[in-house]
């Protein structure tokens, strides 16, 4: 147990500067600098939605605490959504809303992981996601899988079979994915089903990108596949596809066990989500489908413009494109040195070994942080650091 000065072991590492020294010299460069580094929107949020349409005559006790499950209306709606996307009618009191995607991840990770216990992260990954899982003792055990998966020779399930232990408990799956904008395809998800089946391990089903899709038709949610059912617990966000990052509304479900559990962590953690913006996260949900149809229709070209950029397959879904910069770096120079030549350009990525620590020759750069003019004006400068 540590004393003072000491702290938690399991605290070691963790910082709030995820994304590297590159946005700290960003503040000191001065002048003006496109951040394409870490996932947001320039779009403003359906009117109905926003902070500032939430009023005390309208809602009484408006900046009351909420139920710790979540405000009914928010509920309500979540069903109606989770029913229109995927077909399934949720048991309400298997609804938990939680502060945000990230908020929810860590408080499952507190109801799910004993210290010392190992949660199976394919990668590259949600810089996030590794540091969720060791603030609670755990282990992320990193596994090289989505940059793989257009090799016919890659077996996905012996890659994951090969890192199961007896201290595994958990598979953590994204799709549409950050930071490569991929899809997992069927033999993907029928590989993580088995392998968690044959192991009895929790499926941790991040679902923030699930709107986010350039495809022609909507994706069927992994978490809805009949073999992910009864060990899922799945996390779903209004921050990326509705535009309401900052107002840390995001909602979690799945098995009773689990949820039980989640509901008692939340409790103890952040209590509640912000009441003010259930509120209108329950109206984005119940009435952004065109707002989201627009935001998709501008995300998509902001996607293809960015990909041919770095003459790359546009991404399926999501806010990032993953670009392996090794062949664009100069004789000698390291990946943070040609990131530093992109931010001389006026321009911030995100270094690539912060998605996982085989990614040290990569790059993610987010499309949808920066209006379609700004997005140009960055991409140009980065063709200068390419040599395009």
């Amino acid at each position: 147990m540590p004393r003072f000065p000491q702290v938690a072991a399991s605290s070691d590492g963790l910082t709030d500067r995820v994304f590297s020294r590159l946005a700290a010299r960003a503040k000191e460069r001065g002048g003006r600098v496109h951040p394409l580094h870490v996932g947001d929107t320039w779009l403003e949020p359906l009117d109905v939605a926003r902070a500032e349409a939430q009023r005390t005559e309208s809602f009484p006790r408006l900046h009351n605490y909420a139920p710790v499950q979540g405000e009914p209306a928010l509920i309500d709606a979540i069903l109606r959504h989770v029913d229109r996307r995927a077909g399934v009618k949720l048991d309400r009191e298997l609804v938990q809303v939680m502060s945000g995607a990230t908020a929810a991840l860590s408080v499952i990770a507190d109801a799910l992981i004993e210290p010392g216990e190992e949660v199976l992260i394919p990668a590259p990954f949600w810089p996030l996601i590794r540091g969720t899982v060791r603030r609670r003792g755990g282990r992320a055990i990193e596994i090289p899988f989505f940059d793989r998966l257009s090799d016919p020779a890659f077996d996905p399930e012996a890659a994951l079979e090969a890192r199961v232990t007896p201290r595994t408990i958990a598979i953590y799956v994204n799709t549409p994915h950050n930071p490569t904008g991929a899809m997992l395809p069927e033999r993907a998800l029928a590989a993580i089903a088995r392998v968690a089946k044959r192991h009895d391990l929790w499926i941790l089903s991040d679902e923030v990108y699930e709107d986010l899709y350039f495809t022609s038709a909507p994706p069927e949610p992994a978490w809805a596949r009949e073999d992910f059912r009864g060990r899922t617990i799945v996390v779903h966000s209004l921050s990326k596809a509705y535009g309401l990052a900052g107002a840390r509304v995001g909602f979690a479900h799945g098995p009773a066990e689990a949820m039980q559990a989640i509901r008692g962590v939340q409790t103890f953690s952040t209590y509640c989500a912000p009441r003010p913006m259930q509120l209108g996260a329950a109206r984005a949900l119940d009435e952004g489908a065109a707002w989201l149809a627009n935001a998709r229709a501008l995300y998509r070209d902001a996607a293809e413009r960015t990909a041919a950029t770095f003459d790359l397959p546009a991404p399926m879904g999501g806010t990032f494109l993953f670009a392996d910069v090794r062949p664009y770096r100069r004789e000698g120079e390291d990946t943070m040195g040609f990131l530093e030549r992109c931010l001389d350009e006026g321009v911030l990525l995100t270094p690539g070994s912060a998605s996982g620590t085989d990614y040290e020759g990569w790059a993610r750069v987010c499309f949808t942080s920066v209006p379609p003019d700004d997005l140009r004006d960055a991409l140009a400068r980065l063709r200068r650091v390419l040599g395009r």
